[in-house]
Formats: structure tokens, sequence, C-alpha cells
């Protein structure tokens, strides 16, 4: 008998002096794009990484139990954004100069890595842009903020990013522009509120490499001006436009210049009756898809 309880009293107590289970040796990675990251995955990382202070603290808890308290859906309640404190790179997917934050229901944009190129934030439910966001990225080309709920954005929130080249800001709730950096080839901001008051008079004047430029269904009475030689995919349907001018796309003082560049203009949608200011068009290589009677 004595023999017996000896031997029970192993058996209990062995687990507790077990060794840990071993940290990964392997860094956390992604072999893929893939927004949608495994929960299970993260929590197992989770419990090895807390394994030691378990076995320090003496409290007896099973791999099941751990997993099941952290991976109850209910308990899981803090929402993903900017005041939490995990850092961007678990919250997002940060891969070779690229965060991809998409459809993680953020409501601002996250602190970013040094030297990030690339940020897709798209499908979230960001408010707001501020100045500070990326004050200390401009190594940024590509951001795209599309289906997100932006309704302001701070002046030169994109002041300093001198190496943009697309920006997408399409199905927001923005009313106006903002000043837009200067080196920007494709810029979308399709499916907003915009109106014309809300366009400077020079916002793309001096955007010399703007090739793409995306205003379909806003609130727009009239073409935006100064429009850049660079141009070649203009969208403006469904707005509310309503007057075009012999100077809008072409130069009334000037018969034989021709807008070499422009390959597609989008006008289907408007008020506008195009066959009425067939001027207009004499530059341009081919006329704007629109209503002509």
């Amino acid at each position: 008998m004595e023999t017996l309880q000896a031997t029970l009293f192993l058996f209990v107590f062995v687990p507790l002096v077990s060794p840990a289970p071993p940290l990964q040796q392997q860094p956390f990675q992604f072999e893929e794009y893939d927004t949608d990251v495994s929960m299970g995955s993260l929590l197992q990382q989770d419990y090895e990484m807390q394994s030691k202070d378990i076995i320090k603290d003496g409290t007896n808890i099973s791999l099941d139990t751990s997993l099941r308290l952290q991976g109850d859906d209910s308990q899981l309640d803090v929402p993903p954004t900017k005041d939490t404190n995990l850092p961007t790179c678990l919250l997002c997917v940060c891969l070779s100069g690229s965060v991809y934050c998409e459809e993680i229901d953020i409501e601002a944009v996250p602190p970013l890595p040094k030297e990030t190129a690339y940020l897709y934030a798209r499908f979230n439910k960001i408010k707001r842009i501020a100045a500070s966001d990326f004050a200390d990225i401009t190594t940024l080309r590509r951001i795209d903020f599309s289906g997100n709920r932006i309704e302001e954005i701070e002046d030169g929130a994109f002041s300093k990013l001198l190496l943009l080249e697309e920006l997408s800001l399409a199905e927001n709730r923005l009313v106006k522009l903002p000043v837009l950096p200067p080196k920007l080839t494709t810029f979308n901001a399709n499916q907003n509120k915009i109106k014309s008051r809300g366009i400077k008079a020079n916002a793309f004047k001096k955007l010399t490499n703007l090739a793409y430029l995306y205003l379909g269904h806003n609130a727009l009475e009239s073409v935006p001006l100064n429009l850049p030689e660079s141009l070649r995919i203009l969208h403006l349907q469904y707005n509310n436009i309503t007057t075009i001018t012999d100077d809008t796309f072409c130069k009334s003082n000037n018969t034989r210049y021709i807008r070499t560049r422009m390959d597609e203009i989008r006008m289907e949608g408007n008020p506008i009756v195009l066959a009425k200011h067939v001027n207009a068009f004499s530059c341009l290589r081919m006329l704007p898809v629109g209503t002509y009677y």
C-alpha cells in the first residue's frame, strides 16, 4: 500500500516540474499575402511565449484550458485601433516594405514601421487622416484607403510624401480634396461627396506625372480646371456636371493644339448634353463617353 501511494504521488507531481515547451526558434512568417490571419496560430504562439511564466508561478494550467480561455470570442472584445497596445505588425501583415491592414476595423491610421513603401488599409472604419500619420514615413509610394469612412484629411497630411505615386481615397465621405503630393501618377476619389467648390483651381495643375484621375460618382457641377498634359484617363461619370467650356480640355486661342496623351474621358450619367459643346472636344483624339442628344 505504501508503495502504491508513493507511485501515485510521483505521477501527480511530475507534470509540475517538467520542462516548459521550447520557444519557437523560427520567426513568425507569412509565406503569402493573406489578411485573414489564423487566430489559432496566433494563440498557439502566445501560449508558447507565456508557458515559462505559468510554470514559474506554479499554476497548473493545461494547454486546452489556456487556449480555451484565450480563444473564446466573447473574451476578445478589444477593437484593434490605434489606442491598443498591440504592435502594428501584429494587427496587420507586414511583409517586405508593405503593410496590409485590410478589414480589421481600425478607426485610425496605425503607426507604421520605418521605410514602409506600400500601405493597404481598405475596408476599415477610419474617419480622419492627420498630418502626423505620415510625418516620419517619407518612403511611401502607394496608399490605399478605399472603403473607409474618411470625412476629413488634415492640411499637409500628404505634403511630405514626395515619393508617393498612387493614392486611393475611393468609397469614403470626402467633400473636398486635400493638397496632393507632386509625383502622383494615379489618384482615385471615386464614390465620395466631392463638389466642385471642394477642388481648388490649381489642385491638379502641378501634377505633371498624373496619368489616371478617377472622380466618378461624386457631386461635381463642372469639370476640374487646369488638368495636366500628362493625363491619359479621366473618369467623371455620374456627377452633376452641367457646364463645360472650350478651355476645359483644349485651348480656345490655339486651334492647332492637340491633347495627344488623353485616351479616355467618361462623362456618362451627367445632365449635360455633350453635342452642344463640340468645340470643347476639338483637340481630343476621341470624343468623351456621354450623352449627345
